[in-house]
């Protein structure tokens, strides 16, 4: 199989000057931000815009820059509007979520108060909706945060889903009233949602037929299997 592209001086500021292929490998994904965007590549975000807005720290040059670089070195293609994954992107996808299953048994724990990003939760959790589990053309769920001011919509229509910041005038299907950390927790893996319900850490307001729905609509993030795997639970959850 030939090499994938390689990343001069030019494109990037990392070069360890290793004739190793893990060096090698360093010189293109090693730089600040680069698994991220490939996280969020891998999670099928593939238009610059959507990729800005799922990583708020990022400034949009640096995703350029990223881009290109990554496009240069041969892991992604770009089609249009669209930056898609080549072969040998793809085969990075264990590689990255290994890296995920390893944070997730050693590093991961309780969230700390910077890493709450209420507004970047509802982005996460709007890609994970199961559309097919939604009746009608049109469903709305609104996501109120207890500690948060802010309101925010997840609009599915015909199985796409958005997510509005400002009301985007359709009623109410379900709300979904939770403080930020728990519902973080529960999306993550550290919390069951049952726990959630239970305690009144998240409460799902609205028609029966529809709430009852809803822990098979918001699955939850790829790497909450291995969360709740990694024997770090949340304490609360595990004593009850």
């Amino acid at each position: 199989m030939d090499p994938v592209g390689e990343v001069t001086m030019t494109e990037t500021t990392v070069a360890y000057g290793q004739y190793c292929p893990i060096a090698r490998a360093l010189d293109i994904l090693g730089e600040r931000w680069s698994l991220l965007i490939l996280r969020d590549l891998f999670l099928g975000t593939t238009r610059f815009n959507d990729l800005a807005r799922g990583l708020p720290g990022l400034s949009r040059s640096l995703l350029a820059k990223r881009l290109r670089q990554f496009e240069r070195a041969g892991l992604i293609e770009k089609i249009g509007a669209e930056h898609l994954l080549t072969e040998a992107g793809t085969q990075l996808e264990p590689v990255l979520f290994g890296l995920g299953e390893w944070g997730a048994r050693w590093v991961f724990g309780a969230p700390r108060e910077a890493e709450l990003d209420a507004a970047l939760l509802v982005w996460w959790m709007h890609t994970r909706v199961d559309t097919s589990m939604l009746p009608g053309r049109r469903q709305v769920l609104q996501v109120r945060f207890t500690d948060d001011v802010r309101r925010f919509w997840i609009v599915v229509e015909a199985e796409v889903a958005s997510v509005c910041e400002t009301d985007p005038g359709y009623p109410v299907d379900v709300t979904i009233s939770a403080d930020v950390a728990g519902l973080y927790e529960v999306w993550l893996g550290r919390m069951p949602l049952t726990h959630a319900q239970r305690t009144g850490r998240i409460i799902f307001i609205g028609p029966p037929a529809l709430t009852r729905r809803m822990p098979a609509v918001l699955q939850l993030s790829p790497v909450a299997g291995y969360v709740a795997a990694s024997g770090h639970p949340d304490p609360t959850a595990r004593a009850s």
